[in-house]
């Protein structure tokens, strides 16, 4: 009876140790899927970031541009509230000269005073 006893105790250890093996093998499978899964989440995040990072450049040098045109805007605005300003416009542009002025005008391009 005794023999029976430990061939008995002896059968069942590996029993044991086949269970912890097969929860070993499953988590290590589980950790494996989970890793997996992690890896092509974190490549394709890091594309998206790469392409909504290219896009922010673009987008932040498209509103410099457009900082500085409204800058000149504002500025030739104030401008023209001058009424000067609109007299000097007004006779480059169009010719036109305050009553009683006389309009001098030079002949060729070496019209330089000799």
């Amino acid at each position: 009876m005794r023999e029976n006893t430990t061939v008995n105790s002896k059968k069942q250890a590996p029993v044991k140790s086949a269970g912890a093996r097969r929860r070993i093998r499953l988590w290590m499978t589980f950790m494996a899927l989970f890793i997996g899964w992690a890896g092509y989440t974190y490549m394709d995040q890091s594309g998206e970031i790469g392409v909504k990072a290219s896009q922010l450049a673009e987008r932040m040098t498209v509103k410099s541009e457009n900082e500085q045109v409204l800058v000149q805007l504002k500025y030739e605005l104030n401008r023209l509230k001058d009424p000067e300003y609109i007299g000097q416009m007004a006779m480059k542009k169009y010719g036109l000269y305050k009553p009683g002025e006389i309009p001098v005008r030079i002949s060729g391009q070496n019209g330089g005073n000799d």
